[in-house]
């Protein structure tokens, strides 16, 4: 078994008010026998990460954020031996964490269908307050409590994993889109919003044998990189007429399936444009409130008879089928690592964030060891 020396303290990166991400060097907490202590390899930055950055509109500061990372294992409690599938885990193993359930609502206790809509569920990174330092991945070191999900992902090299939680919501989102849609080769399949999410979403939608996938955004380095992963159409929306163009493309019916990837409440309000008569439409962008939308409930839905049906989070199967989704776009060449483009050392947090507001780059991340890197 491998074998880690562990110092005595390590350094954890905290959002103590906002903009003010604050980096601290604390005693690294002792491990029970029902948790995990994880050398942190890397974490992506998310929306929600970004969010709570810019205004801590949650009131969690301050919190040691980073829910989208990936580590090895360094000391394992006595009575852990193996993740969620029954995988055995080991010292040395590479891991990733899910939601962790409270296990005391209605939803965990009589609906474990639906146990990422659990009331009181908890994700590392997201646990405000001193209490709960070293349960964020911004850090050298993450204790995962008891109770945490976990993954033995050590056949994945890191920048894959630290794709996987992403991957994990646009995998919920098309299995939320097969109870309104049945997924042809030929349909036609708008992705509105190309950033991190709307481009893992457009490559998974494309590894289904979907071949008639139409990109929109207003940016075309990354309707760019929608074409290289798979788009067969791109429509900018500030420089053309993007309805005009996506009617077009479809022979002046509109797209089959659209997904609402942004959080812009006037992107959810354009997205009913693009959906055909009996079309269906899926969104998946909100996962903070940035205010409301509106659409025209004759001419948008019961005129055309749209199906809605929105998305949030994950459950833990999602999971499972992120890993084999980003093996396989791997495998077929699509270049999915390349979402990646802006890496950040720990003591660089406040840049990585204000990077990732500026939308110059894509996926931005924190990787453990490294001196800035900037595709």
């Amino acid at each position: 078994m491998a074998q880690f020396d562990i110092p005595k303290t390590a350094k954890i990166s905290v959002l103590e008010s906002p903009r003010n991400m604050v980096l601290k060097e604390l005693p690294i907490p002792e491990i029970g026998d029902d948790e995990i202590l994880v050398k942190v390899e890397g974490c992506g930055i998310c929306g929600t990460d970004v969010h709570e950055f810019k205004g801590d509109p949650f009131g969690y500061c301050p919190v040691q954020l980073g829910h989208e990372g990936t580590g090895t294992i360094v000391k394992l409690g006595k009575n852990i031996t193996k993740d969620y599938t029954g995988k055995p885990l080991a010292v040395g193993d590479k891991i990733v964490t899910g939601l962790k359930p409270c296990g005391e609502c209605d939803v965990c206790k009589f609906k474990p269908e639906i146990v990422h809509l659990c009331e009181g569920g908890e994700i590392f990174g997201l646990m405000p307050g001193e209490a709960n330092y070293f349960n964020g991945w911004f850090g050298e070191y993450i204790k995962v409590n008891a109770g945490g999900v976990i993954f033995n992902v050590s056949d994945m090299d890191v920048d894959l994993r630290t794709l996987i939680e992403p991957a994990a919501v646009i995998i919920h989102a098309i299995e939320q889109a097969k109870q309104i849609f049945n997924f042809k080769q030929g349909s036609y399949v708008l992705i509105q919003g190309c950033g991190p999410i709307g481009l893992l979403l457009l490559t998974a939608v494309r590894t289904m044998g979907v071949r008639n996938i139409i990109a929109v955004d207003g940016d075309e380095k990354r309707l760019a990189m929608a074409k290289k992963l798979g788009a067969a159409y791109t429509a900018n929306f500030l420089t053309e007429d993007a309805i005009a163009k996506v009617l077009d493309i479809t022979g002046g019916k509109g797209a089959e399936m659209a997904f609402q990837c942004t959080g812009s409440p006037k992107a959810a309000s354009t997205v009913w444009k693009y959906v055909r008569r009996g079309g269906s439409y899926c969104e998946l962008g909100f996962f903070v409130n940035n205010g409301d939308t509106t659409y025209n409930p004759h001419l948008d839905l019961c005129n055309k008879e749209v199906k809605v049906i929105g998305s949030w989070t994950y459950q833990a199967q999602d999971w499972i089928q992120s890993f084999s989704f980003l093996k396989e776009a791997q495998d077929r060449g699509l270049p999915i690592t390349d979402l990646l483009t802006h890496k950040y050392p720990l003591d660089k947090m406040n840049e990585a964030m204000e990077m990732n507001i500026s939308m110059e780059g894509l996926k931005i991340a924190f990787v453990a060891c490294l001196v800035f890197i900037g595709i």
